[in-house]
C-alpha cells in the first residue's frame, strides 16, 4: 500500500504535475496573444474578459511551480508551455482572421480587368494613375476582411503576377463597399460589442 502511495506521488510530480502546468501555460500564452490582437483592434470591451482568463490560468500555474521549487520538469513544462502558447496563440489569430487589412496593387499593366474583377466579387476598389521609378502605374486599393486576404491576392496573382501589392493592417472604416458572407463568427456582433452596444 506505501509502495502504491509512493508510486502514484512520484507520478504525480514529475508526470502530471508538469503535464498540467504544461497544458495551463499553453492555454495562458495562447490566451494573451488573442488579447493583444483585440486590444491593438479596438476590442475594448472583449479584451478585458479574455485578459482575466489569461492572468487566473498564469496564476494557478505560477501556484504550482512555487509549491514545487525543486521539481526541475515543473521549470521545463512552464517554459515548453510558454513557447508552445505562442504557436498555438498565432495559429489561433490566424483562423480568427479579425479585422480589416487594406491591400495596395502597383502596376504597369492595365488594371481594368483586376477592379472589374474585385467589383464582380462585391469589392470596394478604387484605382488612381501614378508616377512610378520605371514610368506610369496604376494604383488599386481594396478594404477585406482579413479572411478574405488570401482570395484577393489570389485575384492579383492571376491578374498579374508581376504586381507589386502590399498589405496592411486597418484600424478604423467608417462607409465603404464590403463583400457580405456568412462566416461562423458574425464580425458585425464584434464590432457592436466593441463599441459597447
Amino acid at each position: 500500500m506505501d509502495n502504491m502511495l509512493l508510486f502514484s506521488s512520484i507520478v504525480y510530480a514529475w508526470v502530471l504535475l508538469p503535464l498540467l502546468i504544461f497544458l495551463a501555460r499553453i492555454a495562458d500564452v495562447s490566451i494573451g496573444t488573442v488579447r493583444l490582437i483585440f486590444v491593438s483592434r479596438g476590442f475594448k470591451y472583449l479584451a478585458p474578459v479574455v485578459g482575466f482568463f489569461e492572468v487566473l490560468i498564469w496564476l494557478l500555474a505560477i501556484g504550482q511551480i512555487m509549491k514545487n521549487l525543486s521539481n526541475p520538469v515543473c521549470y521545463i513544462a512552464y517554459a515548453g508551455g510558454f513557447a508552445m502558447g505562442n504557436y498555438v496563440g498565432m495559429y489561433i489569430i490566424e483562423k480568427l482572421s479579425l479585422g480589416l487589412a487594406l491591400i495596395r496593387v502597383i502596376t504597369k499593366k492595365d488594371a481594368g480587368p483586376l477592379v472589374e474583377c474585385l467589383r464582380s466579387e462585391n469589392y470596394g476598389v478604387t484605382s488612381i494613375d501614378g508616377h512610378g521609378t520605371r514610368g506610369e502605374v496604376r494604383v488599386v486599393f481594396t478594404i477585406v476582411p482579413h479572411r478574405e486576404v488570401q482570395s484577393v491576392v489570389d485575384l492579383i496573382k492571376k491578374f498579374n503576377p508581376q504586381a507589386f501589392y502590399s498589405i496592411e493592417e486597418v484600424r478604423h472604416v467608417e462607409k465603404g463597399v464590403f463583400p457580405v458572407r456568412k462566416y461562423w463568427l458574425n464580425l458585425s456582433l464584434l464590432r457592436e460589442f466593441r463599441k459597447g452596444k
